[in-house]
């Protein structure tokens, strides 16, 4: 089939490769506009369009896929089919309608469990023991379409929303091609999602990943790894943000919030247990090691992090 592929971030990158190296036609890419990155908040191309320059390929870059100029830009390519893998922007019906068999979405979550923006943020941070990939056909109501197929990942103990979305985006890309295989020869039928089982994943804002240090130790262990990498975990220090990376459960109890230094960990009080620090990033420093970090800024345990 021909298609145009729509994506943006590098998480969509997997997808888009294995689509080139099917037997399937790119004939063009859509992402979105070129976005202030950097220091100098330069201009930067998404992931995605960077690729796809590499490539050759066509790349439309519209404001809204609204816009009518944008909509007869897609019609001159004239796609079968367009895959999805996080593009970013809702679809009008009028841009819905132009390739033949619609758009096919990569939703990293078994639908109809977690429909939204963050589905794997969400999966980790619910206790989910299992979470997967699933296409459908996009329709106007969020995640809502028929769905072609599914796919399913163990989430780990210690996986962060990173290393589980890294995973999800390599065995879905095989998926995706595998739905356009089957969309192509007929033998893929899309099905309705049921009505049960429906659960939703709102966009991680900054102040939802706040550590709330009287929460159990499980749930503070479950937030921190489901806003890594991001937006970040964070928690005050002296009036100040520090980001926190990914903790360990420990033996034993402190008051929610309490530091005990020792000699190479930091120990910090939840809900419930102790958790042993990873990662720490300091404002204006490098993200280092929990010990290092306290011996820089001079911690001594009864110190708190919260207020």
């Amino acid at each position: 089939m021909r298609v145009v592929f729509a994506g943006t971030p590098e998480v969509a990158l997997p997808a888009l490769d294995a689509i080139v190296a099917s037997d399937h036609e790119l004939v063009g890419v859509v992402t979105r506009p070129d976005a202030p990155a950097g220091r100098g908040r330069r201009l930067v191309a998404s992931p995605v369009a960077q690729r796809a320059e590499e490539l050759g390929v066509p790349v439309l870059k519209p404001e809204h896929p609204r816009e009518p100029e944008f909509q007869e830009a897609l019609r001159a390519l004239r796609p079968d089919c367009c895959p999805v893998v996080a593009y970013g922007a809702l679809l009008p019906q009028s841009a819905l309608d132009i390739p033949e068999h619609g758009w096919v979405n990569l939703h990293f979550s078994c639908l109809p469990a977690w429909r939204g923006a963050a589905p794997v943020q969400h999966s980790i941070w619910a206790g989910d023991e299992v979470t997967g990939a699933t296409t459908f056909r996009i329709v106007k109501a969020m995640d809502a379409g028929p769905t072609f197929g599914v796919m399913t990942e163990r989430i780990r103990e210690h996986d962060t929303a990173g290393d589980l979305l890294t995973r999800l985006a390599e065995g879905g890309a095989g998926l995706l091609v595998q739905t356009l295989d089957g969309i192509e020869d007929g033998s893929l039928v899309a099905r309705e999602q049921p009505e049960d089982g429906v659960s939703m994943a709102p966009k991680i804002l900054v102040d939802d990943a706040r550590v709330d240090w009287s929460e159990p130790a499980v749930a503070v262990d479950r937030r921190i790894r489901a806003c890594t990498p991001f937006p970040g975990a964070w928690s005050l220090f002296e009036g100040e943000r520090i980001k926190i990376g990914p903790v360990t459960l420990v033996e034993g109890s402190l008051p929610a919030g309490e530091i005990a230094v020792g000699k190479n960990d930091v120990v910090v009080g939840t809900g419930t247990q102790a958790v042993r620090l990873g990662d720490v990033k300091a404002f204006g420093k490098k993200q280092m090691a929990a010990a290092d970090w306290a011996r820089g800024a001079r911690l001594t345990s009864g110190t708190r992090l919260g207020d």
